[in-house]
């Protein structure tokens, strides 16, 4: 992806950064069935006048008259080849692909940092797979590697309205490089599987979410109470949020286990 800041002087600098950023026009996508356009003439009017009148927004956005699979009419940012691109990348495992989800950031930047040199300043943007290595981005909240749920569950969404329109035909490799087509609903239950890895138990029989604190990933009173956190490590899939809440439940945790190994034990009689 590219973001242009505007300096004081008008000027604008491309930075040239791969983040989820990039991944956010795979949200702009619509089906629609083709009752619907009979039952919103105008509707159909208006856009036919805009692809007609504005053929420099045209050119970016899909041939919303060809029918695809069920003679549904596809409204999206990305026309098949774009999309595909974009896959490329996010279903890259060395790049945005964790086996737990997509990340915030391409892992790519863990090797590579980007930087960005100005008036005698680096800034660098680098790989953080947890909690942030800065106190500017408000407490621990990090978006340079994270797993984040909600980017996730839209991107899962997004994906089963491309396959609406384009059908089981339209095949994508997943992961990048192994060789394996999928189609795009397969993808999106993919990445719902990946997801769904964060909160269930490993081989191990330990949930990864749980697995920042031995008291909340082994203890019987507390394996099966499930927490939901703000992101999810883009390695391991631990739980990761601000530090005063991940540092309270800790608290609320080890107290839970002292009032319970004092209560007397119950017989049966």
């Amino acid at each position: 992806m590219k973001t242009s800041p505007h300096l004081p002087n008008g000027q604008s600098t491309p930075l040239k950064i791969r983040s989820m950023v990039g991944l956010i026009p795979l949200y702009a996508v619509e089906t629609l069935e083709p009752e619907l356009l009979e039952q919103l003439p105008g509707f159909a009017e208006r856009l036919e006048w805009m692809l007609k009148n504005r053929p420099d927004l045209a050119k970016l956005v899909s041939r919303w008259k060809d029918c695809g699979m069920g003679e549904r009419h596809l409204l999206s940012l990305l026309r098949g080849h774009r999309m595909k691109c974009l896959l490329r990348r996010m279903l890259d495992e060395t790049e945005f692909l964790s086996d737990y989800g997509v990340r915030a950031l391409s892992k790519v930047h863990e090797r590579e940092p980007y930087r960005f040199n100005t008036n005698g300043n680096t800034m660098e943007v680098g790989y953080w797979p947890a909690e942030s290595k800065s106190g500017l981005f408000g407490g621990n909240s990090n978006w340079r590697g994270p797993i984040w749920m909600p980017v996730n569950y839209l991107l899962i969404e997004s994906l089963q309205k491309f396959h609406h329109y384009y059908g089981d035909d339209f095949k994508v490799e997943c992961p990048t490089g192994s060789g394996q087509f999928k189609t795009i609903n397969e993808i999106a239950d993919e990445l719902s599987r990946r997801l769904a890895k964060l909160f269930l138990k490993g081989e191990d029989g330990q949930r990864p979410v749980l697995k920042y604190h031995p008291k909340l990933a082994t203890d019987p009173h507390f394996k099966d109470y499930v927490l939901f956190h703000e992101y999810f490590h883009g390695d391991n899939g631990r739980g990761g949020n601000m530090s005063e809440k991940k540092t309270t439940a800790l608290k609320q945790a080890k107290a839970a286990a002292k009032r319970i190994s004092q209560e007397p034990e119950l017989v049966a009689v």
